[in-house]
């Protein structure tokens, strides 16, 4: 898995986003400051992101994008999978499957790269937005090495 410059900021944009939850909407300068992207990218990034269902947009003076849902019940996977595709470290994890059925000779090897596209998923899966978002000024969530392990435990 290898998450892209887009799949960054668009993490980085739902951060902020999260931070902010409780204030509406919110203008793409100031989510593009805060976050320290590029305006033109973001507002491609936030069009993908209101298509996908994942953020609103609110025309007006006091327009902006929000989050549709509560960011606890975001989960880091669907932002990186709609940005950048599968987990998974070539194809995905059918495709991986498939190979290990079909490829005795290179099997083992299949196996490792599907065991690391679930370990990757199961973190990804089991982080919210709201995990990350406490992790900058605010120090609210859990964030770091300590989450990252919990999170791969399934806790």
């Amino acid at each position: 898995m290898k998450i892209s410059q887009k799949g960054l900021y668009a993490l980085q944009a739902i951060t902020t986003l999260a931070r902010r939850h409780d204030q509406g909407a919110i203008k793409i300068r100031e989510i593009a400051a805060e976050s320290d992207l590029p305006e033109k990218f973001l507002e491609l990034i936030l069009l993908e992101l209101k298509n996908a269902r994942i953020v609103d947009s609110v025309r007006g003076a006091r327009g902006g994008y929000k989050l549709r849902r509560d960011p606890a019940e975001i989960p880091l996977s669907d932002i990186i999978r709609l940005m950048d595709g599968p987990l998974a470290p070539m194809g995905d994890a059918e495709q991986l499957r498939s190979l290990i059925a079909k490829d005795s000779d290179h099997r083992a090897l299949y196996e490792v790269f599907l065991a690391v596209r679930d370990a990757a998923a199961k973190i990804l899966e089991n982080t919210s937005v709201a995990d990350i978002a406490g992790g900058g000024k605010a120090k609210k969530g859990k964030v770091g090495a300590a989450m990252v392990k919990k999170r791969a435990n399934g806790e």
